[in-house]
């Protein structure tokens, strides 16, 4: 049957809760919003008018507008007031005893054919449902915060919800103008399952002192394009919340990739809640308050100059491709004088030929005047002979990730180039310390691995062995804020910051498709939708290429011998195959030649 759903009620009026009632009433249902107390009540009232004027002066909505809103909706203090209601959505605390008793008492309260719904982000819709009589009326509705401007649902299935209470559900959430996917009760379902393993594997990296939580951050919103670095966004969540969701996920899934990081609870322990608490991984003008402030961790910066650096007036780029190339073009932008080598003069020709298409391209679109352009080229000179490095301070290596042929070419650069020369590897891989080994001085060799297009994305990492000298860390860090890129430091291992943390998430969705437990056209809308995400995961596995994407997180695998780093059997059957992605036109979608 469908129910006609006009008359909405919701339990817990905190930031959600008062989001979800704001959502309902923007789309013209008549909405009772429930807290514990007049305090609560007037709290969860002061969210929805905050944010409702805050749309008239974005001029998202009018005065007549907001109004309108606002007498749809009648907060109380009372669950009497809900006893009409035909769809009542729980929004309180994570904890499944108080979702029980609230499921119990709404169970008694309500009409029969009324739908009850639970907005939990990780807890069993299950276990709530048993506390009723009606456990087939009872859903799962995972709203996204901030629930006004986030427009995907989660809609939970259990394993006895009645198919016309999801098909119903689904339709209001349309009626909200939101995207619904229906899932399974699983914890975490799809965006918190994907999302909560590389939040706890940044918090991981934190805690053992691979990065800086700055460059954690930067690393992921600059290389990754995300809104928000993960442990800003920790922070915004709450550590206390994130510690319950992966505590539960833990307990039902047993993948040692959710135990929570040790460094969670302790900073839970001592009250260190994120935003909330004014206190979390950074530490925040007053509690509630988004503005960062400086703390005992916050890096200083070198404004005088005084950290040792080695001079850098000539640079050799080794590499004819794509990353290659951008990276030539930035060196020559910054006025820096560099000589590139390619094998043969025909790919000689073409650097410089795919040099000057870029710039007259940048001036083309006015982001490069004409005389920037002739004194950029001035710079740049190419050649097919490894001689010619011998008098430049740095080399960038740019070549097939292959570890044999880079060995090879390192150990040529080692007699080639002049001492003090630094010798540089844009690796994303590869051991930096298994290049430096084959030089007569490791101390000189560090990792600056560029993103590609090298031109135009802003990261650089920076990657240091156990022998690299601090004044070559140094140069490195120098060079790159020369050539107006963002640079991160970080040590020699597999896939350093961002690849460590971006590529078991991939992993980690090609396992859910494997599993059935939602699509992949599912799972990219909840990435992208939910958690703000330019691509999601099989967007961007078919765009990096599915054997590259491999090779990646095989390398991952040996390193860490992490069981939830072992490529996805799928992934693996994929490659085989040839389903590369969009250059092989067929990867996890096939794509028009």
């Amino acid at each position: 049957m469908s129910r006609e759903i006009t008359r909405i009620g919701v339990v817990g009026l905190g930031t959600m809760g008062a989001g979800i009632v704001e959502v309902f009433a923007r789309s013209g249902y008549d909405v009772v919003g429930l807290d514990a107390d007049e305090a609560a009540v007037e709290r969860g009232r002061g969210h929805i008018e905050k944010s409702t004027l805050r749309a008239v002066t974005r001029g998202k909505a009018t005065e007549e507008e907001r109004q309108a809103i606002l007498d749809r909706i009648r907060l109380t203090e009372s669950f009497d007031d809900l006893a009409d209601r035909d769809l009542v959505i729980e929004a309180v605390p994570e904890r499944l005893d108080l979702k029980r008793t609230i499921f119990e008492q709404l169970d008694k309260l309500v009409g029969p054919d009324a739908i009850l719904a639970t907005n939990t982000s990780s807890l069993s819709v299950t276990d709530i449902a048993v506390a009723t009589q009606r456990p087939a009326q009872v859903v799962g509705m995972h709203f996204f915060n901030p629930a006004p401007v986030l427009k995907f649902v989660e809609v939970v299935k259990t394993v006895v919800t009645a198919d016309d209470v999801v098909a119903d559900v689904e339709s209001v959430a349309r009626s909200l103008d939101k995207l619904p996917v229906v899932v399974g009760d699983k914890a975490g379902f799809i965006a918190n399952a994907l999302l909560f393993g590389y939040l706890n594997h940044a918090a991981n990296m934190f805690e053992t002192k691979y990065a800086t939580r700055e460059d954690i951050d930067a690393a992921m919103k600059l290389g990754c394009g995300l809104p928000m670095g993960p442990l800003a966004l920790l922070d915004l969540i709450g550590l206390d919340t994130a510690y319950e969701i992966l505590d539960t996920m833990y307990k039902q899934g047993r993948d040692r990739l959710h135990a929570p990081s040790p460094v969670l609870k302790q900073m839970v322990t001592a009250g260190l809640r994120g935003r909330k608490s004014g206190r979390g991984f950074y530490t925040y003008e007053a509690p509630n308050s988004p503005v960062v402030v400086d703390d005992a961790l916050t890096p200083t910066v070198d404004g005088d100059g005084s950290a040792p650096t080695r001079p850098v007036h000539k640079v050799g780029v080794v590499g004819s491709g794509t990353m290659a190339t951008g990276i030539i073009e930035v060196f020559a932008k910054a006025g820096i004088e560099t000589v590139y080598v390619a094998r043969g003069e025909d790919k000689v020709a073409r650097v410089r030929a795919n040099l000057e298409r870029s710039l007259d391209k940048a001036v083309a679109r006015g982001k490069l005047e004409q005389e920037a352009r002739d004194a950029a080229l001035a710079c740049v000179s190419g050649t097919t002979q490894l001689d010619d490095l011998a008098d430049v301070d740095l080399v960038v290596e740019a070549v097939v990730e292959d570890l044999a042929v880079k060995t090879v070419l390192f150990e040529a650069l080692d007699e080639i180039c002049k001492p003090g020369a630094i010798l540089a590897t844009t690796t994303s891989s590869l051991p930096v310390v298994d290049l430096a080994a084959a030089t007569r001085f490791p101390q000189d060799v560090v990792g600056l691995h560029f993103f590609n297009p090298a031109q135009i994305m802003k990261l650089v990492e920076v990657v240091s062995t156990v022998a690299t000298a601090d004044d070559v860390v140094n140069t490195a860090v120098a060079l790159c804020h020369r050539l107006g890129k963002h640079p991160v430091t970080c040590g020699d291992r597999a896939g350093f910051i961002v690849n460590a943390l971006l590529f078991p998430y991939l992993n980690d969705a090609v396992k859910m498709l494997e599993a059935n437990y939602a699509t992949a056209d599912d799972i990219d809308i909840a990435m992208k939708t939910g958690c703000g995400y330019p691509m999601g995961p099989f967007e961007l596995l078919d765009v990096v290429g599915l054997d590259v994407s491999l090779a990646i997180q095989r390398t991952l695998y040996l390193e860490f011998r992490e069981p939830g780093f072992a490529p996805a059997p799928r992934l693996e059957h994929l490659v085989t195959a040839g389903y590369l992605g969009k250059k092989a036109g067929r990867g996890f979608r096939a794509y028009d030649a």
